[in-house]
């Protein structure tokens, strides 16, 4: 090692060198030589850290491997060892250059160093001790430490890395050498991004004691359970013809989305201080965040998305971006289940949540909250939205407790946009981020995965209906809206499959004839009989669901016992004779759950839908049928009850869609404090009702006109849901501030219709960055040629703005208009033209 002075070092991969940083000092490019390598070759510093008390140590990247082609091929990567206790180590040893070992001529030799490794000395500084006893080289001639050289030498107990040869110090003769522990070194998650980005993937054993032992063993038990158990997805729609689940691998079925700060436009672009667009891969996102709350509308892949940071992190997988999250264990807390059980569970009975059967393993008490204080627990806490909001405030409350008690911990928490007001956590350190609508590369990914998956049979005609769908979806703008994220994607798929390239419109349309395919037709063209099957219990199922999803609306649940849905059953039969001449109560529950495809039991006493929209369809049929329009209009404002309240006027007919959204309109003119949103989903109900008294669409239009120009950028999300009658409302540029221009065209790009290209237009001239980032990064949502010659090339750029090319044609068209000095390819930068 050549740095400010000569040292010694360790590979941690045939071009990754491992030494104190003391030894590198402020030399810009050190060189490392191996003996029997390739010889003296430059190095990158890229982490280092020195404050003479707790680190020195310093992580170098090589131009090229400094060992043979022969060596690097056979490399293994080596362990890491960290003490968790102050039991002192006798089979230590480090192997180093220092100058004592020079020979008559002045050439370097190795020497090994055999010792004490004692964890307990030198506590209060953070580093621990090799005790060499006596074995110490003469003093050198010119003053100075004896052991001078040995400074970056890595130390081994067992075979393991436990930590970095940094100082001689006085004071005991020589005999003792002090080391940074390789615990000090795993509580760096930029050190450890760094290893990955380097190729060294990081992985630690302890130095333990009989219990530490134990809990090793039962961490190894941990993780291997909840990669089992998060590992695999549900592809709604997809199953094969022996009638196996629908469950699929999750490395070959997940699907990174893109991501973007709450704070800013959905699909915006970050301020004129960063670089580069705001909308990115997840794990770009999650990148360095140690508290994050994740927003997404039903459907968009939060749930998916943790399932997939559960596996990654328990299975030791993480992307270099995350190297932060390397070494922690994640514990999934589902709140929907949590929240029926009454209290919020305490640290120690997240395990129970998380992981029940492993639970009463002796090594798992304390285990969590030893994680927990020491920073290396991620709780992935799931479904804020689903907590009925009178419980909202405690949930909080239980957040911000755990936050002070374990400041440490990583934090992920999911939610549905309109379940929390913006900013909720944000006093506590929480970055949101949002999980944006799937952009048309997505979405054609997405198709190619889901007909992969389905391939192990007939894979010709698959591929066919492949092509056709991902041509129709490109060439139909309402298919195109429709196909917006996994879930509305996979219901896509499994109907284009079905109806052999028939697809219905609109988005009733499509659940309905999502739930004739999974509740009739599936078993009926695979030909599978059981023994309560037949045409009664066939055209009832849904009715029977029906009162299940509703009783869980109604008391604003997600999951029931499955003693409470037997008897909502067994309330129900006696109105269905031929039905309950099939079986009991819970016979036909099973039967519903085993062939109906849309429940499912998370536990042994419990149910609960495949998705909250399916519950939320079906609850909706359910209101209209009983007429339960007060109880509908007089939950309008929570939002647990939105879908409900737009399905519901979906599934009404002409007469009784007009009464509910006129109440709905009065109660917004009644509460000042609901008018806002009441009016809104009035406007957004209109996009499912095809047919509606003329008197009571020109009110509802009126109302939603009220709040048009939207002020901000949530106000303009929720404009948008109203459809494409928010098109004839938005106006021009003229007169507007710059932040009510954005919210515009923030609502006119998420409507996502080609009707809003003129509109658009005429803001492609704005001053405001912001308004042609949002301009730029929305191309996707149209169509190419008629976007980029309206609006794409009529942007100013001569402020630094970035153009997003996120598909071939995008690029050819960025050509053809003369390039841009600054475009990101997919997420990545290009050079400028």
């Amino acid at each position: 090692m050549f740095g400010r002075r000569q040292g010694s070092g360790y590979l941690l991969a045939p071009n990754v060198v491992l030494t104190a940083a003391h030894v590198v000092g402020d030399c810009d490019a050190p060189s490392v030589i191996v003996p029997g390598g390739t010889g003296r070759v430059r190095c990158k510093v890229v982490w280092a850290r020195d404050d003479n008390r707790r680190c020195d140590a310093a992580l170098l990247v090589a131009e090229r491997d400094v060992v043979t082609a022969g060596t690097a091929e056979a490399f293994e990567p080596v362990v890491w060892g960290r003490a968790y206790d102050l039991r002192v180590w006798p089979n230590a040893q480090a192997v180093g250059y220092p100058h004592a070992q020079r020979d008559a001529d002045g050439e370097l030799d190795t020497e090994q160093v055999a010792g004490t490794l004692k964890p307990g000395s030198n506590l209060l500084s953070g580093r621990h001790v090799l005790d060499c006893g006596s074995v110490a080289p003469e003093p050198a001639l010119g003053g100075g430490s004896p052991w001078a050289g040995m400074s970056g030498a890595a130390v081994f107990v067992d075979g393991l890395l436990a930590g970095v040869v940094c100082a001689d110090p006085g004071g005991w003769r020589h005999g003792r050498l002090t080391v940074t522990p390789s615990a000090t070194l795993w509580s760096e998650f930029s050190f450890l991004s760094e290893c990955l980005m380097a190729g060294h993937k990081p992985e630690s054993r302890s130095l333990a004691s009989p219990r530490q032992l134990e809990i090793e063993a039962f961490e190894r038990r941990l993780r291997d359970y909840i990669v089992e158990k998060s590992g695999e997805l549900t592809i709604i729609g997809l199953t094969l013809s022996d009638g196996e689940g629908e469950t699929w691998p999750l490395d070959a079925a997940y699907l990174s989305l893109e991501l973007t700060g709450a704070a800013r436009a959905a699909g915006g672009f970050a301020d004129a201080t960063r670089q580069g667009p705001s909308a990115r891969r997840a794990e770009e996102a999650l990148a360095g965040h140690r508290r994050v709350l994740l927003r997404g509308a039903a459907g968009s892949g939060k749930t998916t998305l943790l399932q997939w940071l559960a596996t990654m992190t328990a299975r030791g997988d993480l992307p270099p971006e995350l190297g932060h999250l390397s070494g922690c264990m994640p514990l999934t807390l589902p709140l929907r289940t949590l929240i029926r059980r009454g209290e919020l569970p305490q640290p120690e009975e997240f395990l129970a949540a998380a992981a029940g059967p492993l639970a009463g393993v002796p090594a798992a008490r304390g285990w969590v909250t030893g994680r927990l204080n020491e920073g290396t627990a991620l709780l992935l806490i799931d479904g804020v939205d689903e907590v009925p909001e009178a419980d909202r405030r405690r949930t909080l409350t239980w957040v911000k407790d755990l936050l002070a008690a374990y400041p440490d911990a990583r934090y992920v928490i999911t939610t549905r946009p309109s379940a929390v007001r913006e900013g909720w956590l944000a006093d506590a350190g929480f970055t949101e981020l949002e999980l944006l609508p799937m952009s048309r590369g997505d979405v054609l990914s997405f198709i190619d995965r889901w007909h992969t998956a389905a391939g192990r049979a007939d894979s010709e005609r698959l591929r066919a209906f492949s092509e056709s769908l991902s041509a129709a979806v490109v060439a139909k703008r309402d298919l195109g809206r429709l196909a917006t994220n996994p879930l509305m994607c996979a219901l896509i798929c499994a109907l284009n499959r079905s109806r052999r390239g028939y697809l219905p419109h609109g988005r009733m349309e499509l659940y309905r004839a999502a739930l004739e395919l999974l509740l009739i037709r599936r078993d009926r063209e695979r030909e599978i009989v059981v023994g309560l099957e037949g045409p009664e219990l066939e055209q009832a199922q849904t009715a029977l669901l029906q009162k299940i999803a509703y009783w869980l609306i109604r008391n604003g649940r997600s999951e029931i016992e499955w003693h409470k849905a037997v008897e909502i059953l067994d309330r129900a039969l006696p109105a269905m004779p031929a039905v309950a001449a099939r079986g009991t109560a819970e016979q036909i529950l099973r039967h519903l759950v085993v062939r109906s495809g849309l429940l499912r039991q998370p536990t042994s006493g419990t149910l609960d839908f495949i998705h909250r929209t399916f519950q939320d369809y079906l609850g909706a049929q359910a209101a209209v049928d009983d007429w339960d329009f007060d109880l509908l209009v007089n939950h309008a404002h929570d939002d647990q009850w939105e879908d409900v309240l737009r399905m519901a006027v979906g599934h009404a007919p002409p007469r009784a869609r007009a009464e509910l959204l006129r109440m709905l309109l009065e109660r917004g003119e009644r509460e000042d404090g609901n008018r806002h949103r009441l009016h809104l989903l009035a406007a957004a109900c209109l996009e499912q009702a095809t047919e509606v008294d003329p008197e009571v669409r020109t009110r509802v239009e009126k109302a939603a006109a009220e709040l048009v120009p939207p002020r901000d950028t949530e106000s303009a999300k929720a404009l948008a849901g109203a459809g494409q009658i928010v098109l004839d409302l938005l106006p021009g540029p003229e007169g507007l501030t710059d932040e009510v221009a954005h919210a515009v065209v923030v609502a006119a790009t998420a409507v996502a219709d080609d009707r809003a290209i003129p509109l658009l237009a005429r803001y492609a001239t704005h001053p405001s960055r912001q308004v042609r980032a949002q301009l730029a990064w929305a191309w996707d949502r149209f169509d190419t040629e008629h976007y980029a010659d309206a609006v794409i090339g009529k942007l100013a750029y001569e402020d630094g703005l970035a153009f997003v090319a996120k598909s071939s044609a995008h690029e050819r068209a960025l050509e053809r208009l003369g390039g841009r000095p600054e475009v990101w390819l997919r997420g990545e930068r290009k050079e400028g033209d």
